[in-house]
């Protein structure tokens, strides 16, 4: 499993968060969106909706109909219910369900940086996952310590 730490320095999660998306479409993949907070839920929601019409990313809600059907998913809990083997934590909040998916993503902001630090050195201890840290970097993303 591969955990992608994601630190928010400029840009919120629903700005992030389609970046994202498009590229694990792009792979041909699922993927489920994470969060406890339903307000960041529904904005998340909306920025995947707001794209240019040729390039939309098509969404639902885990407690709505059709939920199976959902290429992303937006939902409060990390069950799969669309198949996804990709997952974001966007409210910065790692679950260990995470670890039964292939690819994990986890966004902080600043008031999230200890619990991702203290994340990172327990994935650290855990045989199968590689770790990657990214940062905002101006507009660009930028891997790094």
């Amino acid at each position: 499993m591969r955990v992608d730490f994601y630190q928010l320095s400029r840009d919120p999660a629903e700005l992030v968060v389609p970046l994202i998306a498009r590229a694990t479409r792009n792979a041909g993949e699922r993927l489920l969106v994470v969060s406890d907070d339903d307000a960041q839920l529904g904005l998340i929601g909306d920025a995947l909706w707001e794209r240019a019409p040729e390039a939309f990313l098509a969404n639902g809600r885990a407690d709505a109909a059709h939920a199976d059907r959902q290429p992303i998913l937006l939902s409060r809990q990390a069950k799969a219910l669309n198949g996804a083997r990709y997952i974001v934590l966007a409210d910065g909040a790692w679950r260990d369900e995470a670890a039964g998916f292939e690819r994990a993503f986890l966004l902080f902001d600043a008031t999230g940086l200890e619990g991702a630090r203290i994340c990172w050195r327990q994935l650290g201890q855990r045989d199968g996952v590689e770790r990657r840290f990214w940062k905002q970097d101006g507009g660009k993303w930028r891997e790094g310590p």
